[in-house]
């Protein structure tokens, strides 16, 4: 069978990766959450330069600025992925990579992955790696996308907005769960091969001004039917 690709994140509310100034998990892992991760089974680590910098340097001691050590939960995640199998796409990383279980690969990243999908089996999941889960996305080869939202809004401190360039993608929800009380957890599929989707047409039904409006672009006239200001046709 062929590997699964899947691109994972763990975000705020506001979609951004990480915040200046806050921890591991913002700080707001539950025991429910930390369960589900152990839970998981074994992945390939795809990633691109910097995550594997930041990440390496965790497991070699570094800890992140404003903390004195790391927390124990972020120790075991650093350790679980030293253990896992990582490959790094780089062009600036230099060979020998120093982080165990790392392999380093040069060229596209996406024609990698694409040979990897179809030589191997398992899931071959990204962690980080903004750039590269974006490429990805658009070139059309992931399967599934998960995103963990943790309850807090980084509007000032917030870094690493995640879907910025990314192209339009349907999708379709395949498993929702609530962690602790608070951590949303959502899974999709792209709903077609393509990740240019072209807009959705408006139902014939409603009034001709409403239809025309929404021809246009302005879909705020949805808004309008949904406060019930217009009404649809009979």
């Amino acid at each position: 069978m062929a590997a699964e690709v899947l691109v994972d994140f763990i975000t705020s509310l506001d979609g951004y990766a990480s915040g200046e100034g806050w921890p591991g998990f913002w700080g707001l892992e539950g025991p429910e959450y930390l369960a589900w991760l152990g839970e998981q089974p074994e992945v390939t680590y795809l990633m691109g330069a910097n995550t594997y910098r930041l990440m390496s340097g965790f497991a070699a001691g570094i800890v992140p600025e404003g903390q004195d050590e790391l927390r124990k939960e972020e120790e075991e995640t650093v350790d679980e992925l030293t253990k896992a199998r990582k490959i790094v796409f780089s062009s600036t990383l230099e060979e020998p990579l120093k982080w165990a279980n790392s392999t380093l690969v040069r060229g596209d990243a996406v024609e990698a992955v694409r040979k990897l999908k179809e030589t191997e089996s398992g899931i071959l999941s990204t962690i980080g790696s903004l750039s590269l889960a974006r490429d990805l996305i658009r070139a059309g080869v992931v399967d599934r996308f998960r995103v963990v939202m943790f309850p807090v809004i980084t509007g000032a401190t917030g870094s690493e907005r995640i879907y910025d360039g990314y192209p339009d993608v349907a999708l379709d929800m395949t498993e929702h769960r609530t962690f602790d009380g608070r951590i949303q957890l959502v899974e999709y599929r792209p709903a077609c091969s393509s990740t240019h989707l072209s807009p959705p047409r408006p139902d014939r039904s409603l009034r001709p001004e409403l239809v025309q409006m929404f021809d246009s672009g302005r879909t705020s006239a949805l808004m309008t039917v949904a406060r019930g200001r217009v009404s649809p046709l009979p």
